[in-house]
């Protein structure tokens, strides 16, 4: 019997849109501030997955720039018109959320592949976050949306609306009607999908904010204005340590409160349903796994699956009788089918973007970063810092274990204080660590040295800098294990030096950020030239690699 091992998407791939097109799954993901943007995921069995590549490519679908971290892309949602044979994505751009206003648009796309090409985005409305479109049995669409409600004495963050969209006028028409206003007094509704089965309209949401209180709920009508019977069981899906709490108005999303150390699987919420060719059910929901000794999540939001049934009166259940999510869960009656092993090595030599690396908020392009200008060399030129909000040379993947070692071979020779390039482990723009290659004055040459951002305080680690006068070569590694960092180098790639001290990497998450963050830790390669932004760094290849022991360095003082 094949199982399924949760989480099924690990690191920072939250907000799960599931679908089935004959024999073919597909998870769409929220990535906030990253570009590309929305990352689709294939799967035959539910058991394996692999990153299919992405929807919003390009700024005519996507402009990200400025934009706060945590913006951007939220909550996707995936759909499949089978008489049409055309994939539509709909998904917010949270452009602000500064006085509570969120400040946001939203958008569709549409394409006849899966892998594209998506059409340039139809703008639809701004009154909310998390849209989805219904695809009704005549023929008629259906946008659903969190309305935001900022109004003082009012309920936040509001209700969910429902509005006609039609496809060939590519355009909402008739006015927009409420349908719900929350299945339970758990608060912080949002999430709307619609499922039509045996004369129901069922209506999924997320309740409880999207942090340790979060929950899926359902509720059905016969109408699909409603109204909605809220299913007598609901939650059916939490890890909160206590359910159905009444805190509507309570604006507080992460809840530390609500921690449950009897459970792994943490903030369970924000599902889809889909039903397999073999008549099973199953829900991808969003979770995340923080580390129990200081309960952060520094992989971020994560995407998990749970084995589902319906009753004989129409509801559907956890197949484990309960609502608690599960690390394993039986796997569907279909034929294994496992992806082939990527490479743990990028090499740059393929002339090929590798699909696991993102950039933040703007593309991927030749004017900052080029496989050509050296073949078999990723070649970044400099620009603004990482506390930018607008254009950072920075090319970055998801962490996806708590125990990784990453490592790269860069050549680069600053001139001035202003230039740098090295690896990172990186948060947001309030909350990295950084080891670069930089030219210290005191020195009088090149040097390694780690520069950090703890919840937007800059700390230039001085006492760990190492003079690196005559390195043509450098590499630099990162030894992730359960929380802790370290830090090395090394001019021929065998024997290495620890530079610094142990950091502390979970506070590269949610729970530990300042700002009410929430999205997850990438390691990554960087260049910076604040002078003239002409310099660049030769990135020779980046490694990611799961490790099991603590470090394969061999390391001297």
């Amino acid at each position: 019997m094949y199982m399924i091992q949760n989480p099924v998407l690990p690191g920072f791939n939250p907000d799960p849109s599931i679908i089935r097109v004959g024999e073919d799954y597909y998870i769409a993901t929220s990535t906030f501030e990253w570009f590309p943007g929305v990352q689709i995921h294939n799967s035959r069995d539910l058991v394996h997955w692999r990153v299919l590549g992405y929807a919003l490519d390009r700024p005519s679908q996507l402009d990200l720039k400025g934009i706060e971290a945590s913006g951007g892309v939220w909550a996707p949602c995936l759909s499949y018109n089978e008489k049409e044979g055309i994939f539509y994505l709909i998904y917010t751009i949270m452009r602000s959320t500064n006085g509570g206003a969120f400040d946001l648009d939203n958008y569709v796309v549409t394409a006849n592949n899966i892998e594209g090409p998506w059409s340039e985005r139809i703008y639809l409305n701004s009154s909310g976050f998390d849209p989805s479109l219904f695809h009704d049995d005549d023929g008629r669409k259906w946008l659903l949306n969190l309305e935001w409600d900022f109004r003082q004495g009012y309920e936040h963050p509001g209700s969910i609306v429902i509005q006609e969209y039609d496809a060939k006028l590519q355009t909402l028409v008739g006015e927009a009607r409420s349908i719900s206003r929350g299945a339970t007094d758990m608060g912080c509704l949002e999430a709307p999908h619609i499922y039509k089965r045996n004369g129901y309209y069922y209506l999924v949401t997320a309740e409880g904010g999207t942090g340790f209180g979060h929950g899926v709920v359902i509720s059905r009508s016969r109408d699909l204005f409603g109204p909605y019977e809220s299913d007598p069981c609901n939650p059916i899906i939490t890890s909160a340590r206590e359910i159905n709490l009444n805190r509507r108005g309570v604006d507080d999303y992460l809840k530390p409160y609500q921690y449950n150390p009897d459970s792994i699987l943490q903030k369970s919420g924000h599902g889809s349903i889909v039903e397999t060719q073999t008549g099973e059910w199953y829900i991808a929901h969003l979770c995340a796994r923080p580390l129990k000794s200081e309960v952060r999540s520094m992989l971020g939001r994560e995407t998990a699956l749970q084995r589902c049934q319906w009753t004989e009166d129409g509801w559907l259940r956890m197949a484990n009788g309960g609502n608690r999510a599960e690390m394993t869960v039986e796997a569907p009656k279909l034929e294994a089918h496992p992806f082939a092993a990527e490479a743990i090595r990028e090499d740059f030599d393929s002339g090929k973007w590798n699909v696991h690396l993102n950039s933040l908020r703007v593309p991927l392009e030749e004017a900052w970063m080029s496989l050509e200008a050296r073949p078999g060399y990723l070649r970044l030129r400099g620009r603004e810092s990482l506390f930018s909000l607008h254009e950072q040379s920075l090319v970055a993947r998801r962490l996806q274990h708590f125990r990784a070692t990453v490592e790269t071979c860069v050549e680069f020779q600053p001139e001035n204080f202003h230039e740098m390039a090295g690896l990172t482990l990186f948060y947001d723009q309030n909350m990295f660590y950084y080891l670069r290659i930089y030219y210290s004055e005191t020195f009088g040459c090149p040097c390694i040295g780690i520069l950090s951002a703890d919840n937007g305080k800059r700390t230039e680690w001085l006492e760990s800098r190492v003079p690196i006068p005559d390195w043509e070569r450098v590499y630099l590694r990162a030894v992730i294990h359960d929380g802790t960092l370290n830090f090395y180098c090394s001019s021929d790639g065998s024997l290495w030096w620890q530079v610094g001290t142990e950091l502390d990497a979970s506070k590269c998450s949610d729970e530990y950020s300042s700002s009410g963050h929430f999205t997850g830790a990438f390691v990554g390669i960087c260049c910076q030239d604040s002078y003239r932004k002409r310099k660049y760094a030769d990135f020779d290849y980046f490694e990611y690699k799961e490790t099991t022991e603590t470090t394969e360095t061999t390391m001297t003082t």
